[in-house]
This record gives C-alpha cells, structure tokens and sequence, in this order.
C-alpha cells in the first residue's frame, strides 16, 4: 500500500472510529495495512481492486475470551 493511501485510512480511521487509532504499512506486504488503537493492534485493511473500483476491507477478528 503506497504512503499516501495510508495517511488517508489514518485520517479516515481516526475521524470517523477514534483519534487514538493508528494505520501502518506491514512489513513484506503492500497489498495491505495494519490498524491500531494506540499499541493494541485491531485487524488489517485491505485493498480491493476488483472490477477497477478501488476499495478498502477492514478486518478485525474478535476473540471469544474478549467477550
């Protein structure tokens, strides 16, 4: 994922959920990026490019013992 998508999902994740959150680039992977709420890591956006419309997925797995 280039720097510039990045700073936009940082942006976008921050005004829209919490300004605490954080995405970062994944080492070894440009396909996708790593999201945080200050050091807890939460889940990974990917890139979607199918059909030449370009979006993003998030996801974030939720643990049982988190319940």
């Amino acid at each position: 994922m280039k720097p510039d998508e990045i700073k936009k999902l940082d942006a976008y994740f921050k005004r829209m959920f919490n300004p605490q959150m954080v995405v970062k680039a994944r080492p070894r992977k440009n396909d996708s990026a790593e999201v945080y709420l200050g050091e807890e890591f939460l889940g990974v956006v990917y890139i979607d490019d199918e059909d030449g419309d370009r979006s993003y997925n998030f996801s974030m797995a939720i643990l049982d013992v988190d319940l």
